[in-house]
Formats: C-alpha cells, structure tokens, sequence
C-alpha cells in the first residue's frame, strides 16, 4: 500500500479541497512551531505516534524532521519504545474486558 509517489496526489487534493487543506496546512503549521515543548520533542512525539498508527509516511517525515531539529538514533529509539509500551499497555487494560 505504501507508496512515496502517492504523496505528488497532495497537490491534487489542495485543488480538491483548498480550505480544507488549507486549514489542516494551518493545523501543522501552529502545532509545530516552537512552544513550551521545543521542535525537537514535539517531532520525537509525531515520530512515536506514527510508529503506533503505522503510517509509513508520516514515520518517513517526521524522522528526517526529527533529525533536522538535533534528534537523535538514540533518541529516536527511545521514542519508539516508549509508543511501543504504550501500545502494549493499551492492549493490557482493553484485555480486561476480556475476562469476567
């Protein structure tokens, strides 16, 4: 399913959807700014969000940014560790209602 070509079809979706991909352009671009949390760790959490929804794309992106803002391998190995426990976690608790 994944395939890098396919992001060239944003162009046609901003011509298909201006305002609505203008507003999620807006979304990224408020969300990513430096804040209370630096650009770094805000890329280092899109990474391990990514790593737990699967995306390849968005993993591929905020990797390179991630890096681009002084992230780490180790770093990044951590962040996908601690999606990765979260995730585990996740399906311990949802486990319960499996039981009586």
């Amino acid at each position: 399913m994944y395939d890098a070509a396919n992001m060239k079809k944003i162009k046609s979706m901003r011509a298909l959807a201006p305002e609505g991909m203008a507003a999620f352009d807006a979304l990224n671009a408020a969300v990513f700014k430096e804040g209370a949390l630096s650009l770094k760790v805000k890329e280092l959490i899109a990474v391990a969000i990514a790593v737990t929804t699967q995306c390849p794309y968005c993993i591929e992106a905020h990797v390179k940014k991630a890096k681009a803002a002084g992230a780490t391998e180790a770093e990044l190995t951590e962040a996908t560790l601690v999606a990765a426990a979260l995730r585990a976690g996740g399906a311990v608790t949802h486990g319960t209602h499996a039981i009586s």
